[in-house]
């Protein structure tokens, strides 16, 4: 069953008396539960891509269904409640709070849902456990590594459910082995707990973690090492 279908996919906007389009009638399908990395150079449409598929962004033409969602169709008052309910976002940054501990951070994307207290610190705590950062609930993000940071990020971007995961360079700014722990957390979370992951990254280590990996160039779907000019 696929989670993500792409079909003629195009974005597009006006720069001056010129016509960008980062996009350019792309297709793609990813079946739920799949890590899929996703490559190119700077400018090939990685990231507006991935924003389409989480709903940041809308497509100027074509047809995006995200489980069984067609979002053209949305407003964007629509589009956010869809997105709440359905995306967690992993950024290279991990866009922490460094005035609160690790359980505070996780909760904030409940605090917009109607939860009782309890019920948010429990589904917090449990995000933080499946991410190994059960004795780390208190630490405020100065006392945690990068990777224990990005940890807590995951953990925040698990903690309402949502069935995709989009990752946005989410090792750049660690070590190897931090990486590789990253890397291995959410191979888990596509594999063992069904998540469907779409990750950009210039690493073709990184890559090599996903179950698949595409190469984007100019817009458009390319094989590794042709050029879509060709």
């Amino acid at each position: 069953m696929n989670h993500i279908v792409c079909q003629h996919l195009t974005k597009e906007f006006a720069k001056g008396a010129q016509t960008i389009r980062p996009l350019n009638n792309l297709s793609l399908e990813v079946p739920k539960g799949q890590f899929l990395a996703l490559m190119g150079p700077s400018g090939s449409g990685k990231t507006t891509l991935l924003n389409l598929i989480a709903g940041i962004d809308t497509p100027s033409s074509g047809s995006l269904v995200i489980g069984g969602q067609e979002l053209m169709g949305l407003n964007r008052g629509a589009l956010t409640r869809w997105r709440a309910a359905n995306v967690g976002y992993i950024f290279q940054l991990y866009h922490l709070i460094p005035t609160l501990d690790a359980l505070e951070n996780v909760e904030l994307p409940l605090m917009l849902q109607t939860m009782g207290r309890k019920e948010r610190r429990e589904r917090s705590m449990a995000a933080l456990d499946l991410v190994g950062l059960k004795e780390r609930y208190h630490h405020r993000p100065g006392e945690l590594s990068g990777g224990q940071e990005q940890r807590v990020a995951i953990a925040r971007a698990l903690v309402a459910n949502p069935e995709l995961l989009v990752a946005d360079e989410p090792t750049g700014d660690l070590d190897r082995e931090s990486a590789d722990a990253v890397l291995k957390l959410l191979n888990s979370l596509a594999h063992d707990h069904g998540k469907t992951i779409v990750m950009v990254t210039h690493d073709p280590k990184a890559a090599a973690a996903a179950d698949r990996t595409l190469h984007l160039e100019k817009g458009v779907l390319v094989e590794p090492g042709t050029s879509s000019a060709a």
